[in-house]
């Protein structure tokens, strides 16, 4: 059994060098000089059958089976009392013979999809922003990577860092919708609103720091508890079952499980898609909604300093609640300004003038078709010009004309006057 067992070490051997890392392979041949009785081949055998017990997968476990199994049916088939040289021979041609399974490499598949701004919002917009855009001397927040809707790196008391994300900013969106709707209908109500709504003989808007009448107070205490009410009724509220809560969950699944804050499933003009009904379209919405509603927020709270300390209501004497020419002429001048310039700040400067890239083919646009005016121009000029000559010399021609033949009835009839006077002196 000497020969066989050679055989078998040689093609276990050979099996095991086809699916042990490398560190850990055998040659091939190396077997052949030290392994040449039955016990070398036991010992071969239980080395390969360690090497099936830790193969990676099943897939090579089973192809180490087959091998081993083959090549003890190959020692099997071949008589003893072989020649060494023809045994390795026989060896050799059974190897080579032999293809070698490659381990299959199973690679984790990824969907493309959730790096598709169109489908998920993507993390880490401003990763590579080392100070915050909104307080430029501070570094940025490490939890505002510009991920959520109107993040701007704006955190300098790091309540990020002590508070729940997802609370302040339910808070801050649920407190800008408030805000939109008093910075519209806090002067309203002091433009059109009857006067025993309002207090004190300025009429002004009835609040904490201007004070309340009876009347007024019952009705702002009850639609203060109508919103208090519903804040209780949807504080815990449940949005992920939703028609929108499902795609909120879906836009932000790579920035957490948690959907988008504010979310009350209420969209009956379907506006929300309006910038596109796609993650990167409903984070615009979110950004203009967020953007407008810090914006009311300051508003309003400029509105109640303003009549808190003049105790005058904000409507009155006021360029924006009355007809005038100021404001849009400056709303024309703002929308005519941001069509070729821009302002931005950088680590250096404050508030630079840039010309934008859209504005200077604006410019170019403009100087070119000025040019072409003022061509154009010096050619109709020219024209205008031809023509005066030709009708100018006309007109004189008339009127040296008219002029002679009103000489020539003028002279007639003195001439006819005096005869009239001299007939008559006879």
């Amino acid at each position: 059994m000497k020969i066989s067992s050679a055989i078998l070490t040689v093609l276990l051997a050979n099996t095991a060098s086809g699916f042990a890392p490398a560190p850990v392979s055998l040659s091939r041949f190396s077997a052949l000089s030290s392994t040449t009785d039955a016990a070398s081949a036991d010992e071969a055998k239980a080395e390969i059958k360690v090497k099936v017990d830790d193969a990676e997968n099943d897939e090579v476990k089973a192809q180490l089976k087959i091998k081993v199994d083959e090549a003890e049916a190959m020692s099997e088939s071949i008589a003893e009392g072989m020649p060494k040289e023809e045994v390795e021979t026989v060896a050799k041609a059974v190897v080579e013979e032999t293809p070698v399974p490659t381990e299959t490499k199973v690679e984790d598949t990824v969907d493309p999809s959730i790096y598709d701004p169109s489908k998920r919002v993507q993390t880490g917009r401003y990763d590579s922003k080392e100070y915050s855009i909104a307080v430029p001397f501070l570094k940025r927040p490490s939890k505002l990577d510009g991920s959520h809707a109107g993040d701007v790196g704006f955190d300098p008391l790091g309540f990020t860092e002590t508070s729940d994300m997802y609370y302040m900013m339910e808070a801050e969106i649920r407190h800008a919708r408030l805000a939109m709707l008093a910075v519209v209908g806090w002067p309203l109500s002091e433009l059109v609103g009857p006067n025993w709504l309002l207090h004190g003989p300025n009429h002004v808007a009835p609040s904490v720091l201007n004070g309340f009448d009876p009347l007024s107070f019952i009705t702002v205490a009850a639609i203060f508890g109508g919103a208090g009410y519903f804040e209780y009724k949807t504080s815990l509220r449940r949005t992920d079952d939703k028609e929108i809560g499902k795609k909120h969950v879906e836009d932000m699944a790579n920035v957490w499980d948690y959907g988008v804050p504010g979310d009350y499933n209420w969209d009956p003009l379907n506006l929300y898609s309006i910038l596109g009904d796609t993650a990167d379209g409903r984070k615009a919405l979110r950004e203009a909604e967020i953007a407008h509603g810090r914006s009311a927020m300051v508003g309003i709270t400029s509105f109640v300093a303003w009549e808190a300390l003049t105790g005058h209501p904000i409507v009155e004497n006021n360029l924006l609640f009355h007809p005038n020419a100021v404001v849009p002429a400056l709303a024309l001048a703002y929308f005519a300004f941001g069509l070729f310039f821009e302002i931005e700040n950088n680590d250096q400067y404050l508030l630079q003038i840039k010309t934008t890239s859209e504005g200077e083919a604006r410019m170019a646009e403009v100087e070119r078709k000025s040019k072409r005016a003022a061509e154009q121009g010096v050619v109709y000029a020219e024209i205008a010009a031809e023509y005066a000559k030709k009708y100018s010399k006309i007109a004189v021609e008339k009127y040296s004309d008219a002029k002679t033949k009103y000489d020539q009835v003028n002279a007639d009839y003195t001439k006819y006057v005096m005869r009239n006077i001299e007939s008559e002196s006879k």
